[in-house]
């Protein structure tokens, strides 16, 4: 009733006393007025509202102007729109999808087409919503079909593509050749095999590329039974393969360890004129190698590389050969050569030194070669967000590495001799000078040379002592050292004590970082642990004098109501509540027993990782990352409330609790809801 009430700013802030009594927030006043205008008051009046809002110096939230996108769209008021689009980028929401689609929607039921499809080519992020809106403002014929199906397997959205396909049906255009083949391949690439099937078995004349389809989604699908069976009812049928259906069947042989058939298709090859075709041989290699024939994979790389076509995924495939097969020394030696030929066109990347991990393993060489490479591998890509490739890379070495954890590696265990070397002594050269083309190559930090590779070496010689050799590494960068760099070294001078090269890496951070008081702090605590005591003092009356303090802390418990932004954080958590519940968000009270109900959602409402996410929306800049850690387990209701979150906010949400990291965004949890 109170909120029927209010249609002005005036009439709002009138009622915010009875408003506040109520426990309801000021600016969720002022939301939820501007939210009943949109849905059922001329748009006119709803706009003049919204300037009265924004007078009485309130934000607004993307939600609201998702609301005036729709109320402008269901009139078809392109000025009102316009005006509205403007707000919306003012307010630094324009990257969120929720509310990039509304605008897509405003422009193509105005039929201003080419402003529809400008914002959506410009999305980082489209969901079926997104895509339904553009489609809805067109009439795509086949051609258009054929060339969004590929995007949405791009994408991996199973639901656009299905949406695609119903519109194809309705258009009458699902029979047609080239539209079914793009169907076939859409759901193939999305793993959708049964549906892909489906439809190609119904399709009334195939072409080369819809069986070429069908087979490589089966052997990419890991299903190589079929992709064969597949493939030899192609030849029957009469249908010459192309270099693609070749490859498709040749990845399935590999699967199978069908050295037979493998053979069969090596000669395909040679009849079909292919042998000249890199991509073709490539696959070939690698098929000898999973076959345990190493010496045919070698004279298959031997022929490209003295014709001067071998390319990365060649020599890729040519040293994985080898780390599969045992022959570690014979992979290290490739590598080095790989290396030392410094071809541009052929520069190692991830691919190359998992396999080279894997090598090493397999060698278990000394630690220049085993814990040095595979710990720096393991803390460059997890520190640049490569978590699964750091995993991989972790496993690999695992078998001849105690731990790499925590930017830490234990020491080697037993030695084993390796099947493939000439004898221990060889391997044992083989895999020095592997990794120590490892390490010229990660001085060079070819890939992605950013600042992350760069920490990660001077850590990884910091944590090992060298912290002389950690210098002259910065010394000798092509790229200016920056503050993940010289952290790292000053981090490892407070593990090893070296006062003078502490002093060093603090003097380059202070020019860097001129504001960030925890340098300082670092370098009076290697003060103080060397007994220093007029230096700490020194340190601290530096930090007096430029006005430094450490980076500040926010502390919240359940149902606090001590922080001195608690209005807006309640504002926000009343604000977020509404949306989350609108976008399916149901509270479990389970882990909340003997009180009603309406107290349950109320205790929940506060629990201390909300307080926290809604401290962070209400203070941080649009689309920032939020970090959060806890004290006790997530429970379940949080657990569930922050997915939502971070799918109508669009933000990132990191929660580290007692028992693992939380890595929320889009509605997903990276733990998969187990924890």
């Amino acid at each position: 009733m109170l909120l029927e009430t209010c249609s002005t700013a005036a009439e709002v802030l009138r009622a915010l006393p009875l408003a506040i009594k109520h426990g309801l927030h000021r600016e969720y006043l002022f939301h939820a007025v501007l939210k009943g205008h949109a849905q059922g008051s001329p748009l006119e009046r709803t706009m003049a509202f919204f300037a009265e809002m924004r007078l009485a110096e309130v934000r607004p939230v993307v939600y609201n102007l998702t609301y005036l996108f729709k109320a402008a769209a269901d009139r078809s008021n392109l000025r009102r729109g316009r005006e509205i689009h403007a707000q919306l980028i003012a307010n630094g929401f324009s990257g969120n999808v929720h509310a990039a689609t509304a605008v897509v929607n405003l422009y193509a039921k105005c039929r201003r087409m080419v402003d529809a499809r400008k914002v959506f080519d410009r999305m980082l992020e489209r969901d079926l919503v997104a895509w339904n809106a553009v489609a809805a403002g067109e009439r795509p014929d086949s051609i258009t079909i054929v060339a969004a199906l590929p995007a949405c397997a791009d994408l991996g959205s199973l639901k656009a593509g299905k949406s695609i396909h119903a519109h194809s049906i309705r258009a009458e255009f699902s029979s047609l050749v080239n539209v079914a083949t793009a169907l076939v391949g859409m759901y193939s690439r999305c793993g959708a095999l049964a549906t892909a099937r489906l439809v190609f078995e119904r399709m009334r004349a195939k072409n080369v590329v819809s069986w070429n389809s069908m087979i490589d989604g089966y052997a990419q699908g890991g299903d190589a039974e079929e992709a064969m069976r597949l493939f030899e009812q192609m030849l029957a049928e009469g249908i010459k393969p192309t270099e693609v259906t070749i490859m498709a069947a040749v990845h399935a042989c590999a699967d199978l360890q069908d050295l037979e058939m493998g053979k069969k298709l090596h000669k395909l090859v040679a009849e079909l004129g292919l042998s000249s075709n890199v991509s073709v041989m490539n696959s070939l290699i690698a098929m000898y190698s999973r076959c345990r024939r190493v010496e045919t994979a070698v004279e298959i790389f031997e022929g490209l590389r003295q014709r001067g076509t071998a390319t990365l995924v060649s020599w890729n495939a040519m040293i994985s050969g080898y780390a599969q097969n045992r022959c570690g020394g014979a992979a290290l030696e490739l590598f080095r050569m790989m290396v030392a030929q410094r071809n541009d066109a052929v520069q190692p990347d991830s691919f190359t030194l998992v396999s080279v991990i894997q090598a090493v393993a397999e060698l278990s060489a000394p630690p220049l070669g085993n814990v040095y490479v595979a710990t720096a591998l393991v803390d460059t890509y997890a520190k640049c967000g490569g978590v699964p490739l750091a995993r991989k890379v972790f496993d690999l070495a695992a078998r001849s590495t105690r731990s790499t954890k925590c930017g830490a590696a234990a020491p080697r265990g037993p030695t084993r001799s390796p099947s493939c070397a000439s004898s221990p002594p060889a391997a044992t050269r083989a895999g020095a000078r592997g990794a120590a083309g490892i390490r010229r190559y990660e001085g060079g930090l070819r890939p992605c040379a950013g600042q992350d590779h760069y920490s990660a070496m001077v850590d990884l010689l910091g944590r090992a002592g060298r912290l002389r050799e950690a210098w002259e590494f910065i010394e000798a960068m092509p790229a200016v050292a920056g503050i993940s760099v010289f952290g790292a070294l000053l981090g490892a001078c407070k593990i090893h004590r070296d006062v003078g090269m502490a002093e060093k890496a603090a003097e380059r951070l202070f020019l860097l970082e001129p504001a960030d008081g925890g340098y300082h702090v670092l370098l009076s605590n290697i003060y103080a642990a060397a007994g220093m005591w007029p230096e700490v003092a020194r340190v601290r009356r530096d930090m007096e004098r430029k006005a430094l303090r450490k980076n500040e802390v926010h502390t919240f418990f359940s149902g606090d109501t001590n922080h001195p932004l608690k209005e807006r954080i309640y504002a926000k958590l009343e604000e977020l509540m509404e949306e989350i519940k609108a976008a399916g968000y149901v509270p479990d009270a389970s882990s909340v027993h003997d009180v009603e109900a309406d107290v349950q959602e109320q205790l929940l409402i506060t629990h201390s990782e909300k307080l926290a996410i809604a401290f962070g929306l209400v203070s941080s800049a649009a689309g920032a990352t939020i970090q959060i850690r806890k004290n006790l387990r997530v429970c379940a209701d949080c657990h569930t409330a922050t997915k939502f979150i971070s799918l109508v906010t669009g933000r990132e949400i990191i929660v580290r609790d007692v028992q693992r990291f939380h890595h929320f965004k889009d509605g997903r949890c990276s733990c998969g809801d187990y924890w």
